[in-house]
Parts: C-alpha cells; structure tokens; sequence
C-alpha cells in the first residue's frame, strides 16, 4: 500500500511540474509587459507575482527560444555592479501573442473554474 501512495504522489508532482511547465512562457512574457527586464529580475517577477519557482537552467534556454522566435528582443547593459546584464524586451510580435495567450488562458481557467466548482464545493 505504502508504494501506491508513493506512486501516486509522484505523479501528482509530476502532473504539477508540467502544469507550471506549460504556462511558464506566458507567465515570462506577462512579466515583460511593463518594460526590460534581465534575467534575474524576471525570475523575481515570476516567485513574487505568480509563485512560479523557477531555476537559471529553466528560463535562459526559453528566453532564447523567445529571442529566436521574434517575440523578445534583447541587449547587452552595462551595470553599476561591474559586469554587463543582458536586459530583455517584448517585440510588438511578442506583445501581441501575450494577448493572444492571455485570452486563450482566460477562457480555459475560467471552463476548468466551472468544471471544478463542484468539487470545492464538496461535490463528488
């Protein structure tokens, strides 16, 4: 019994771990909605607005990808602290498709929000 419950806890974290996977690109270019961020501010941005704990190794290759893709565009700043950061920023492509996405998560947290009521409410 004690191994089922383990297997099953595994694959509720794992369940978890691919949830936030999957909205992890939104949420970094909701972050960058307001104007450039370099990395380490937009992992902050992601832990304090959105409770996504996300680690260096995650969110440089997606913000490459981002960059590829055409919806960041970045650059290189100097700093006060003695080493340049690489500051990041929504293109107008990129801007529209956090819009894009937006609404597409509205719609379906607001249809998984009617699907699940009925459980927190104490329902079978």
């Amino acid at each position: 019994m004690r191994h089922e419950a383990k297997e099953r806890a595994e694959t509720a974290d794992k369940w978890e771990v691919q949830l936030r996977k999957g909205c992890l690109e939104l949420a970094i270019l909701a972050a960058l909605r307001g104007g450039k961020l370099y990395g380490l501010e937009i992992l902050r941005r992601l832990e304090s607005d959105s409770d996504l704990l996300v680690s260096e190794g995650t969110i440089y290759p997606l913000l490459s990808r981002l960059n590829a893709l055409g919806l960041v565009k970045s650059e290189w700043v100097e700093s006060d602290a003695g080493h340049p950061r690489k500051y990041y920023v929504l293109t107008p492509a990129g801007r529209q498709r956090v819009h894009e996405m937006a609404g597409v998560w509205t719609r379906f947290s607001s249809s998984m929000s009617r699907m699940l009521a009925p459980l927190r409410k104490g329902g079978q």
